[in-house]
């Protein structure tokens, strides 16, 4: 069974490979250049150039990779599944679709599943891992299907983000929010909601900020000793460090990954986020 994902997932380059998971890259514009995310650029080369000025723009897979890949698919006789990026953040998933939707035309069998995970960086990340360990214990396309429609919504994402502004600029923030919130160093705690961005709380600092979502980590995963426990970051490592370790010390989670988050969701939220994704409580493995 072949497992596809898009580099919304937020997942470190070497996983693809040493995993055959089949990454199709969304795309990033910088100084009038086109990158691959993941492939020809690295999301270290977009917090330099935000922090220098530069306002990278994002689009979505094209389709003509959706079409190679899954034509590819459907002459091989092979089954597939696709893990999407939300929805709500992206055109990625209808476009996906739309390519599927022809390809039946001309290939009425092709064994084909598109999940929409409402899901964005390493939280979509952790829906992928487990389709790869489902993959890998021989579960079936349908039953793959079954449990990863069960897994996405119960992931929980809460994050906060250092400079207002970046939200601002993608309309996620009012400008006079944006700017007020800077002066007082109000930070915005938010989550993902049936895909969506959603501010839940502020905090005035980061400190503080970082110790209400364990609280709510604590509110809303109940008993971490049996989860793993996914952290994003957007360029700055000593941050996500101190987050592991007080996670680590307050919850002791079955395992906590770190990653750094990509050019795509890094364009829209800026150097200085930090992320954290784990499973609820209401879900049953």
């Amino acid at each position: 069974m072949k497992i596809f994902t898009d580099s919304g997932c937020d997942l470190p380059k070497s996983y693809y490979e040493e995993n055959d998971v089949v990454l199709l890259p969304l795309r990033v514009q910088l100084n009038n250049e086109e990158y691959e995310d993941v492939i020809s650029i690295d999301s270290k080369e977009i917090y330099d150039a935000i922090r220098q000025g530069a306002h990278p723009k994002t689009s979505q897979v094209s389709p003509e990779v959706f079409l190679q890949h899954f034509e590819n698919l459907a002459k091989n006789d092979e089954e597939g599944i696709y893990i999407a990026f939300s929805s709500e953040l992206s055109g990625t998933y209808s476009t996906a679709q739309m390519i599927h939707k022809q390809l039946l035309e001309d290939y009425p069998s092709l064994k084909l599943v598109i999940i929409d995970s409402k899901c964005a960086s390493l939280g979509h990340g952790l829906v992928v891992e487990e389709a790869v360990r489902l993959r890998n214990a021989g579960t079936t396309l349908e039953e793959m299907q079954a449990k990863i429609t069960a897994l996405a919504p119960q992931i929980e994402h809460l994050f906060t983000v250092e400079d207002l502004d970046y939200l601002a600029k993608g309309g996620r923030l009012s400008k006079a929010s944006a700017f007020l919130g800077g002066l007082l160093s109000i930070k915005p705690i938010l989550n993902v909601e049936d895909g969506k961005l959603v501010p839940i709380e502020k905090s005035r600092g980061r400190k503080k900020a970082l110790a209400r979502m364990l609280d709510i980590m604590q509110e809303r995963g109940d008993s971490f000793t049996d989860k793993i426990v996914g952290i994003s970051h957007s360029d700055d490592i000593t941050f996500a460090n101190e987050a592991k370790a007080a996670i680590q010390e307050r919850f002791s989670p079955k395992a906590i990954q770190v990653t750094m988050i990509g050019s795509v969701i890094g364009s829209h939220v800026g150097p200085g986020t930090i992320a954290i994704f784990f499973t609820n409580k209401n879900y049953q493995n």
